[in-house]
């Protein structure tokens, strides 16, 4: 693209109005709507022998990277994270194109860049997917503001590495007063919040609230030591509930349960929820888990 030729420094802002951080933990990878942190900005650097594919460089002089951990397990999405390896490889590598006004960023495998919303653990998370239901498929989407441009001979390419081994400097001087480049500052910056949250008394709670655990690839889950995420919940019926979660989060398929107080184990809710708006503690357990669990589902639903 066009536009990451003369970058030489970039900051992307998702499709929930908050931009890609480097945590200072130097590995993860999130969302935040403050976008005027040193953690917002971006290097770019071409892959040596193409004009088309980047990497991107942290301020911690770490590459963001397509890794093959998953984010959650069960889930399709795979966690983006920041890497420095020895040798420089495709999972870092991310190709950018545009959609409209955006700019998507593939992978070398097909996945793109996402930005998650929705309830937590998804929400301000980062992970590479190719998002399948129709109300996530803008996450995939991001605007680009170029606060750093190299200025460069008419006819030149893009600087590359000399090679794919890392650069000898691990300088972190992004603000450079070098006459090869000038800064911009863009003016999506003027609106700064350092967190969702804002000033004010809390909103009155409507509904009820519903505390739940995600079930692993074998229908396991730690609820009794592990705390759980929750959220406000407004409807009376079990399919209300799967569809608000499986909207919220992308994740179809689930199926929602709840913990029998005689012997522990997992059974699937049944049409409506308790009455008065009263507290819930539920499990999400994915269709496609394995082993008796879900057997045990579905004798219990034809027996109905």
């Amino acid at each position: 693209m066009d536009l990451f030729h003369s970058a030489k420094a970039v900051r992307l802002r998702s499709h929930h109005d908050k931009y890609l951080l480097a945590e200072e933990d130097e590995e993860s990878v999130t969302q935040d709507r403050n976008g005027s942190s040193k953690n917002a900005k971006w290097t770019v650097e071409f892959v040596s022998g193409s004009d088309s594919i980047v990497r991107l460089k942290s301020c911690y002089g770490k590459y963001l990277t397509a890794s093959n951990q998953p984010f959650l397990l069960g889930m399709t999405g795979r966690k983006v994270v920041q890497t420095l390896p020895r040798r420089l490889d495709s999972s870092l590598e991310w190709e950018p194109f545009r959609d409209g006004s955006h700019v998507k960023f593939k992978t070398r495998y097909g996945n793109f860049l996402r930005a998650n919303g929705g309830l937590p653990p998804w929400r301000n998370s980062v992970t590479h997917d190719i998002p399948q239901r129709t109300s996530t498929q803008d996450w995939v989407l991001w605007s680009v503001d170029v606060v750093e441009i190299e200025v460069r001979s008419p006819g030149a390419k893009p600087s590359a590495p000399p090679s794919d081994t890392l650069p000898h400097s691990d300088s972190l001087d992004f603000e450079s007063s070098s006459p090869s480049s000038v800064s911009i500052k863009s003016a999506n910056f003027s609106r700064q919040e350092s967190s969702d949250s804002y000033a004010g008394s809390p909103p009155k709670l409507e509904g009820r609230t519903i505390y739940y655990h995600i079930a692993d690839d074998n229908g396991e889950v730690d609820d009794e030591s592990v705390e759980g995420y929750s959220f406000a919940f407004r409807g009376n019926g079990v399919d209300e509930l799967t569809r608000t979660f499986e909207e919220e989060t992308g994740i179809e398929g689930i199926i929602m349960c709840s913990r029998s107080p005689l012997n522990g184990k997992l059974y699937p809710l049944r049409l409506q929820l308790p009455p008065n708006n009263v507290t819930m503690h539920v499990i999400v357990v994915l269709s496609s888990s394995k082993g008796q669990l879900l057997f045990h589902f579905f004798r219990m639903f034809v027996s109905f």
